[in-house]
């Protein structure tokens, strides 16, 4: 299953303990997992929200939670799900896998199946290239 439609991974130094809040913003940022754009970390707080409590949570628990307004919550949850990090569930959502160590191996399984792909095309690109002599 794709969880991520476009990743961008950053190798970072890893190295020393930080706050766990810290910890999951940098380990969301190493996967790109958030827009520049979202300046006041809306779908970052909304993500954190949704990792620690696990439960199936409504927009207005979300906005509740996370002190936004249920519009912004609903579309940053939109794009959660259209990433296929966050599904619904009845009248709330929740995150599609169990921890942060399953999702990183359902990101490394759909890395591998890329680049499993892209060697395949490279192959047939580069015979067809060699017809051109």
């Amino acid at each position: 299953m794709k969880y991520l439609k476009e990743i961008r991974i950053l190798n970072v130094d890893f190295s020393g303990r930080r706050a766990l809040n810290e910890e999951i913003q940098e380990f969301s940022n190493c996967l790109g997992m958030f827009g520049k754009r979202d300046k006041e970390k809306s779908c970052f707080r909304i993500f954190v929200h949704l990792l620690k409590d696990r439960d199936c949570l409504s927009s207005e628990q979300l906005a509740k939670r996370s002190n936004l307004s249920r519009a912004t919550v609903i579309h940053h949850v939109s794009r959660l799900m259209d990433s296929g990090l966050v599904t619904k569930r009845e009248k709330g959502y929740f995150l599609r896998f169990d921890s942060l160590e399953d999702l990183t191996r359902e990101i490394e399984k759909d890395v591998c199946s890329t680049f499993r792909k892209l060697r395949e095309m490279s192959k047939r690109i580069d015979e067809g290239m060699g017809d051109r002599d």
